[in-house]
């Protein structure tokens, strides 16, 4: 074909689908293929230094452009001398910010477009997403093209690839320029650095037992190379001219394997390859909403200290449960695109790939958590850390039977307290005056030992309260020099925070200590190094800004 006469971007070149169509159009020879993205520089895995994309660059049927497709002279100038332009590129679609969607799938759309217009290219393909009309709560069934665009979408991605697809349809016949817009659904496969990775993390930290909703939702899945291969179809129905090109062009496509699925059926299908347990409890998704939405919130609060960005969010979670099947009969026909790899075979090879996350190559830990160290090993670890559920289980009647006869009732403290012990001095008696023996069952008997503490414990905790009387001397001592300001805002918290917990009542107390101490210990046992990562950075940035403030106030002085 010319291919060294004939020259095709692929923006976002670098991105998940974006390689495949790249491999796709070199081995076609299609075209000589610029590559567009924001790297500096193109940094290839060694598979593709030795494989066809190396290869290609080393002899110039490739070349990699660095370009912010939000600045329009980098543009005019990635597209200079071509023919063809595959519009792939958009931020991760898990991060929810409006700013930066717009700026890149609809601002960048618009200079992507006009770009086009003025450097004379004929052919512009553009990504979208299968998202643009579902609006996180109808259902979509055998949905077709016919579907308007929903009037509110589930979040900023989608909202904004509808603006991008809207003004690339509408740009069609502009100087001659032919355009289309595919919608892909649910993509995978080798490369994922999303779907995939995310279930497996979920698996090791043992969340991948749960099903979000009835589990009855059907998904429309796509695998990579079938994407790849639909942009390719769109661009040889544009450029063949006649009718086809007329019926192709100014039109938006649902892409798909055409094999619906039950969407936990596929999750299970990839788990239970890499050898993990397939979900099979199932929770209704307004149980797990509410949570959804604090974690969303409290990434928009920690986000800037360096939060990594969840999955667990409201959008995901409506993604998980409700059913998304899509149409490709127009794809077909006017495309003329049919999947090249089953949805079996997508799945086995998605499986291959990542062969190194199964779970026999999961990574264990070395001695015991932060956690359990915390805690002192022993029983308590065991229950708080959900080691043995028996007695985690049992700890949390008890903690239940005393809210609701001692706490519940609105009692002071020292009631509460007095009867508590009351109770225990009651159980303590009818215990001792038990026979060794009821009807053959042994009864065990208190030892005096449990109730007294060691020499060598006494000391221990003599040291302790000595210690910590010793530090609290010397932080009061460097607050009086007026130097530390680090040290002045932990102890401001603290006092903040002991203030804030003598005016709430003994029963919102209770509540809040028990579900701490059953999740917090838990939680961060999963998440430690995350946890660890994110402390490290708010430290360094509260030591960094509190050492502003104290030259600023020396400066003063």
């Amino acid at each position: 074909m010319g291919s060294e006469e004939k020259w095709c971007v692929v923006t976002g070149g670098r991105g998940f689908a974006a390689r495949h169509l790249v491999e796709m159009l070199i081995k076609y020879n299609m075209f000589s293929v610029r590559i567009v993205d924001l790297g500096s520089s193109i940094e290839l895995e060694a598979s593709e230094e030795q494989g066809t994309l190396g290869e290609a660059l080393r002899s110039g049927r490739a070349q990699y452009v660095s370009a912010d497709l939000r600045d329009k002279a980098q543009v005019l100038k990635a597209f200079e001398g071509v023919e063809v332009v595959f519009h792939m590129a958009a931020p991760n679609s898990s991060i929810n910010n409006y700013k930066l969607h717009y700026s890149v799938n609809v601002e960048g759309a618009k200079n992507v477009i006009d770009s086009c217009v003025e450097q004379n290219v004929k052919r512009l393909i553009y990504t979208s997403s299968a998202s643009v009309v579902f609006d996180g709560i109808n259902a979509l069934i055998n949905t077709d093209e016919s579907m308007p665009y929903a009037s509110k979408h589930n979040d900023f991605y989608s909202a904004t690839k509808a603006e991008g697809e809207a003004l690339v349809l509408k740009a069609n016949g502009t100087n001659g320029l032919l355009t289309c817009s595919l919608r892909p659904s649910g993509i995978f496969g080798p490369g994922d650095r999303l779907l995939v990775p995310s279930l497996v993390a979920n698996a090791r930290a043992g969340k991948s037992k749960f099903i979000i909703g009835d589990g009855n939702n059907t998904y429309d899945f796509t695998y990579v190379e079938n994407v790849g291969h639909a942009h390719v179809c769109a661009e040889r129905a544009l450029a063949a001219g006649g009718v086809i090109s007329e019926r192709a062009a100014g039109q938006a496509y649902f892409i798909t394997n055409m094999e619906p699925i039950k969407f936990w059926e596929f999750v299970s299908l990839i788990l239970d390859g890499l050898g993990y347990e397939r979900p099979r409890i199932k929770i209704p998704a307004c149980i797990v909403m509410p949570i959804a939405h604090m974690v969303n919130w409290t990434y928009k609060l920690l986000g800037p200290y360096g939060m990594p960005v969840p999955q667990f969010t409201p959008s995901r979670i409506r993604l998980l449960s409700c059913c998304r099947t899509f149409n490709s009969s127009k794809a077909k026909d006017r495309l003329f695109y049919t999947p090249i790899v089953s949805l079996q075979e997508g799945i086995q090879r998605t499986i291959e790939a990542y062969s190194h996350l199964k779970a026999e190559h999961e990574p264990k830990r070395e001695g015991p958590s932060k956690a359990s160290i915390y805690l002192r090993g022993g029983t308590a670890a065991d229950i708080l850390l959900w080691k043995d559920k028996r007695k985690t289980l049992i700890a949390l009647i008890v903690l239940m039977a005393i809210y609701y006869n001692f706490i519940a009732p609105e009692c002071t403290m020292i009631t509460a307290l007095s009867k508590l012990l009351m109770v225990a001095l009651i159980f303590l008696f009818i215990h001792g005056s038990l026979p060794e023996k009821i009807y053959g069952y042994r009864v065990e008997k208190l030892s005096a030992s449990c109730f007294s503490l060691s020499e060598e414990r006494s000391r221990s905790i003599a040291i302790t309260l000595t210690s910590f009387w010793n530090s609290f001397v010397r932080n009061f001592k460097s607050l009086s020099r007026g130097n530390d300001w680090v040290l002045l805002l932990k102890v401001a918290v603290s006092l903040l925070a002991l203030s804030f917990i003598g005016v709430v009542s003994l029963q919102t107390l209770y509540k809040t200590v028990v579900l701490f101490a059953f999740t917090g210990f838990f939680i961060y046992e999963k998440k430690e190094r995350e946890i660890d990562s994110l402390c490290q950075r708010f430290q360094v940035w509260t030591r960094s800004k509190c050492s502003v403030v104290g030259k600023v106030s020396t400066s003063k002085e």
